[in-house]
């Protein structure tokens, strides 16, 4: 026989956390400066799934998928950037979530998903 006591004071936190995946569009002085390897960064260091690229237009764009709050973390780290960028626009629109990423991933060069003007 154990002799074993279970504490009723011990509590599991309640988690409102949910998936979200968002695309990202980052403005100004943000090509060449490393962007991208922070993006990526980030956002392993936030367990998200995704991707960044270089746009044609001289933008940095990508996806992100992750819990809400580490999604949340992630953008507000990338709306900072890099010591070099300096960013002066960061979009954001949400996407449906997709279950075929793996990892995040450092893309070449494209246009933009992004409809123009935006």
């Amino acid at each position: 026989m154990s002799n074993i006591r279970h504490s009723e004071s011990y509590k599991f936190p309640l988690l409102i956390s949910y998936l979200l995946q968002v695309a990202f569009k980052v403005h100004g002085t943000v090509q060449g400066v490393g962007f991208r390897d922070f993006t990526q960064k980030c956002a392993k260091l936030d367990g998200l799934k995704g991707w960044v690229r270089n746009t044609t237009c001289g933008r940095v764009e990508g996806e992100a998928q992750g819990l809400d709050e580490k999604v949340k973390k992630f953008l507000q780290r990338i709306d900072k950037g890099p010591s070099m960028a300096h960013v002066v626009k960061l979009e954001k629109r949400d996407l449906d979530l997709r279950d075929d990423e793996e990892g995040f991933a450092v893309m070449r060069t494209a246009e933009s998903m992004f409809k123009p003007g935006n």
